[in-house]
């Protein structure tokens, strides 16, 4: 009797909460209405408002700022509209499940406890005065995540408040329906939790607000240390956590923090595609989204060609010599690594006495400005100076002697002739660029000489400003030229710096030298070119960002680390990772950006070692390929033991495939068959593109579909699918003890069955 009277009691309650948000929907749509009325109303009489006057510089002032005015009433009139609409949005979710948790507690020296309802944003009364539902972010609400029934307490920004936790109620809701209830004495009650990890996988990343666990919210909440590093095992939640966290900040520092100002840094544009619905979701702006390379290809892919992460992981894994294939990991890893920083500082601080290369400034096929003669300047300034402040000089010396060779040009044959073989059209494009420059007037341009003149000047002008531009953007100083130097055996710096090289160096710069002739940067040399470039040019940074997330932080190099840092000089970092799951080569052997010892007193590290993602029995399984004693908590949500199975050939293996994919698709929304490589995705895609629906995932690919999947193992970091069938884990196919972590990686991307096939013998990593 008393569990019904429960039931009904939460069920009024719920009925109370839907109506208040019918309420404020229906308020807000004609909000909304009223604000797209009056921004078209605007639209049509913006000018009508506008008095036009410019006969005084006194009228040409109120012009400007009437015409400013009315832009300003539009712009608000379109903020208010949008903002109406994302709120609607907000409302709309929570339609479907308006909390998910309630917890009552007595405060110290109060009589009567408070019932706090938790959803995933603030719900105020029809007559906006009291909290009818709690944000999670808000400081009570982590009572919910923190504490069991008892003694518990939260933090405001003013005073710790102590009191006794009476009541922990969990909810499921549907739909705007109660489906179920539970009080819990645990963190978060098991059957919530397992209620969602068994739905099927997404396109889109979830939300977990509701399945917040105790160390997970101590992350999503932390704000003591500028550098918060998070390690956590496949599954562990890291990314949901991450996106949670922004989430929470933005709420914190909501008047001092927007969402532009934060940025994820992630492994790919399809990872991207994954994770950008779940801010919008919690009533949150989206965050700035970038890839390391897009940040390199911004500044450097105009002038080179880049070489792509994933052609890197192609090219080592496709690599059948041993030899070779050391060499290149060995060049990587050596590129990556803090003693190539130190490598290039020494560099850098020869350069600023000599070395450093210019390109000659030709004109016309005349070069009238030397690549000595620059340097010859540059180096008449004390070295005591920085390179980017006699660069500043050095530009503007060029820009004074452009302007002499540009007089100097007027008089040159070439102009004359052609200024008489301009058509009507460019004639009277020159003719009017004069006018509209203020020098002349229709009365001045009639006499022929001068006119000749006025057309040879405007001539010239236009074919040195292109060379202008470049002046102005250090085009004359010769970076790649610059770097390639480091790698000539023959210079002097060989001899000078030999102390700081590995004793590979030869190798290094056999690698190197072809890629660069050819105008390529390869993927490891991306980060130290950049930071060459910023030594020599002056610091590119963005003090606008006020948070970095790292996501798969295992996968960039400390080199990487030391550009990001210096691009973002102002912003915390969050840094979240699993060692395990370490496949880029440039990481091998170098320092971890998840150890503390990178960031100095200034880091905090948590470690997450519970799984979510992955039934007890896959995680079982997926623990042994580790092969290091690591631990690897599961949490208790059962299903089908991983299936193992050898055939003779790819014909039978394909057949296998099939079977399976069609044993599956009746059970599951999303399965994935993942390949080693994006040259073995192709093979396999044609023999099954005619017998299945299959969605074959490049490094072009931007957003996948339910469905199945064919992807290599590198573009499924970081995303989860309901099935993963791995295509030859053959001892012959994945054979290097460097390729363990990446066969991990692949395995641990199931949610509720795995499927291993292999031809012939099966990779020693199973056995």
């Amino acid at each position: 009797m008393e569990n019904q009277k429960e039931w009904l009691e939460e069920n009024h309650y719920l009925e109370h909460c839907l109506t208040i948000i019918d309420y404020k929907i229906k308020e807000l749509l004609s909000k909304e209405k009223g604000f797209k009325e009056n921004a078209v109303a605007l639209k049509k009489t913006f000018w009508n408002d506008v008095r036009v006057n410019l006969d005084t510089a006194e009228d040409v002032d109120e012009t400007f700022f009437a015409i400013k005015q009315q832009v300003e009433l539009l712009s608000d009139s379109e903020l208010a509209q949008q903002r109406a609409i994302r709120n609607v949005k907000v409302y709309e979710r929570l339609q479907q499940s308006p909390y998910f948790a309630r917890i009552d507690f007595l405060q110290n020296g109060h009589k009567e406890p408070f019932k706090i309802y938790i959803g995933v944003a603030t719900l105020l009364d029809a007559k906006d005065e009291n909290i009818v539902i709690y944000d999670w972010r808000a400081p009570i609400s982590s009572m919910y995540y923190d504490y069991t029934p008892g003694d518990s307490s939260y933090e405001t920004t003013a005073e710790e408040i102590h009191g006794e936790m009476l009541l922990k109620r969990q909810f499921i809701i549907k739909n705007g329906q109660l489906q179920s209830m539970f009080n819990t004495g645990l963190t978060i009650g098991d059957d919530l939790l397992l209620d969602i990890l068994a739905q099927n996988a997404n396109e889109h990343i979830r939300s977990i607000v509701a399945t917040i666990q105790g160390e997970q919210n101590k992350i999503i909440r932390h704000i003591n240390s500028r550098y918060l590093i998070v390690e956590g095992v496949a599954g562990s939640g890291k990314t949901a956590v991450a996106l949670q966290r922004v989430a929470y900040l933005l709420y914190r520092y909501r008047n001092e923090m927007t969402a532009d100002q934060i940025l994820l840094i992630t492994p790919n544009q399809l990872f991207n595609q994954y994770v950008h619905t779940v801010l919008p979701d919690l009533g949150e702006d989206n965050m700035q989204q970038l890839t390391f390379i897009e940040y390199a290809e911004k500044r450097l892919g105009r002038q080179f060609q880049l070489e792509y992460p994933y052609e890197q992981l192609e090219d080592l894994l496709t690599e059948k010599d041993d030899d070779l294939y050391l060499t290149k990991l060995n060049s990587i890893s050596f590129k990556a690594s803090l003693a190539y920083k130190q490598l290039l500082d020494q560099y850098i601080s020869h350069l600023s006495k000599e070395g450093l290369l210019f390109k000659n400034i030709v004109f016309r096929g005349d070069r009238i400005i030397t690549a000595l003669e620059i340097t010859e300047y540059f180096y008449s300034f004390p070295s005591t100076m920085s390179i980017p402040n006699r660069l500043q000089l050095v530009k503007e010396w060029l820009l004074q002697q452009l302007t002499k060779f540009e007089r100097a040009e007027r008089t040159k044959s070439w102009v004359e002739e052609a200024t008489e073989l301009l058509d009507k059209e460019d004639y009277s494009k020159s003719y009017s660029e004069l006018l509209y420059e203020g020098r002349y007037t229709e009365n001045s341009f009639d006499d022929f000489d001068q006119e000749q003149k006025k057309l040879a000047r405007q001539l010239v002008k236009k074919h040195f400003k292109p060379l202008r531009n470049s002046v102005s953007q250090l085009k004359f100083v010769h970076i790649m030229g610059t770097y390639r130097q480091l790698f000539d055996l023959n210079s002097a710096i060989y001899n000078e710096m030999q102390h700081l090289m590995p004793d590979n160096w030869e190798d290094i710069c056999e690698q190197t030298l072809p890629n660069l002739a050819k105008r390529l940067i390869a993927y490891e040399d991306a980060a130290p070119f950049l930071y060459l470039q910023d030594k020599i040019e002056g610091q590119q940074t963005n003090t606008m960002i006020r948070h970095v997330l790292i996501d798969e932080a295992q996968d960039y190099s400390p080199f990487q680390l030391t550009v990001l840092q210096h691009l973002f000089p102002k912003a915390r970092m969050t840094i979240l990772g699993d060692g395990h799951q370490t496949i880029h080569p440039h990481t091998f052997d170098n320092p971890s950006l998840l150890d503390p010892q990178l960031y100095g007193e200034h880091a905090e590290k948590m470690i997450i070692t519970k799984s979510y993602r992955s039934t007890k029995q896959i995680i079982q399984l997926t623990a042994k390929i580790l092969n290091n004693g690591s631990v690897v908590e599961a949490f208790n949500r059962n299903g089908p033991e991983p299936s193992i199975t050898i055939v003779p050939n790819a014909v039978e293996l394909i057949d296998q495939i099939i079977q399976s994919i069609n044993n599956l698709s009746a059970k599951f929304e999303t399965i994935a068959v993942i390949c080693k490589t994006a040259a073995e995705c192709s093979a396999v895609f044609e023999q099954l593109g005619d017998q299945i629906d299959i969605q074959l995932i490049t490094h072009n690919t931007k957003q996948f579909k339910k469905g199945i999947l064919l992807l290599p193992a590198y573009m499924a970091k970081g995303i989860e699918f309901d099935a993963v069938l791995i295509y030859n884990a053959s001892a012959a196919n994945y054979s290097r003890e460097s390729e363990r972590n990446y066969f991990y990686t692949a395995c641990t991307r199931a949610m509720h069955e795995l499927h291993i096939y292999s031809i012939n013998k099966l990779t020693y990593f199973l056995q």
